[in-house]
């Protein structure tokens, strides 16, 4: 396929994409319709089931991808008629172009067009769910920082925040204390377990500490005991919204190393500003 002809047809299906007022991109059948080369409605209807019926087969809600709508058009002396069209998602054209005839150009660049265009959609979720999990982790330090702060002002102790953040750990785990929750998830006993959880279950140790820090400073606590059942009830709370959520912490499998996840994420933002032009 000429470079000319790629080019063309990129900006053919660019120019035909649509958002809705919450965001979310789509095409009307009837535009990929003609820009797949289909003549008939009824021909490309055909591809539409199949496509459809891969969507089911995938575990998607066709409902999700295929939108049946119905528009006026206008037929000829400004007079107008309705039809019956459908709003696809990039998914659903995907679908379709998967569907068809692989021996027809715009088909052919259409199941990879779309193929592109989903994978950089996985690849901005990826990289958007990385940066929560790096800013909970950095948010949940400053607070343990607080708390390791506050609780040292109160007791005069260094050693009562490690007493008080694994009774913390017990009651969020369901029993299980930190250094059994890190031979759980195969993490070395060197490392700070929070550096390989989960973002829910950080997000979930950041608020327990949070209400801790808040309620130490708001009751007058000065005792390790005291903020010691602070900080077990504060966890036990969470832990039973978490559980009402249906989800359980203690089986939430071990996320990537905070670490690794860090430099991997510096390292792609080095290379974008070497390359800037890639973003253009």
């Amino acid at each position: 396929m000429k470079n000319d002809l790629i080019k063309s047809l990129t900006e053919d299906f660019e120019g035909y994409s649509q958002t809705t007022e919450n965001g979310i991109e789509f095409w009307f059948a009837r535009d990929v319709q003609h820009l797949l080369g289909y003549s008939e409605w009824r021909n490309f209807n055909k591809v539409v089931s199949k496509a459809k019926t891969s969507c089911e087969v995938s575990d998607n809600l066709i409902s999700d991808h295929f939108v049946d709508v119905n528009k006026m058009v206008v037929i000829g002396s400004g007079t107008e008629r309705e039809i019956d069209d459908i709003m696809l998602t990039r998914y659903a054209c995907y679908l379709i172009a998967q569907n068809g005839d692989p021996r027809k150009e715009q088909i052919a660049f259409a199941q990879n067009y779309f193929a592109i265009q989903t994978r950089k959609f996985e690849i901005i979720a990826q990289r958007i769910n990385d940066w929560e999990r790096l800013n909970a982790r950095q948010k949940l330090t400053l607070s343990e920082k607080e708390l390791s702060e506050l609780i040292y002002e109160k007791t005069g102790s260094d050693k009562n925040f490690g007493i008080i953040r694994s009774k913390g750990d017990q009651a969020l785990f369901g029993g299980k204390n930190t250094s059994q929750m890190k031979k759980k998830l195969g993490v070395p006993e060197s490392r700070p377990l929070a550096d390989f959880l989960s973002t829910i279950v950080i997000k979930a140790k950041d608020f327990a500490t949070e209400i801790t820090v808040f309620n130490t400073n708001d009751k007058g606590l000065s005792s390790e005991s005291s903020i010691s059942s602070e900080h077990v009830r504060n966890n036990l709370g969470v832990r039973k919204l978490l559980l009402e959520r249906k989800i359980v912490p203690e089986n939430l499998p071990a996320e990537e190393d905070i670490k690794k996840l860090e430099r991997r994420v510096n390292s792609e933002n080095n290379n974008i500003g070497k390359n800037p032009d890639k973003l253009s």
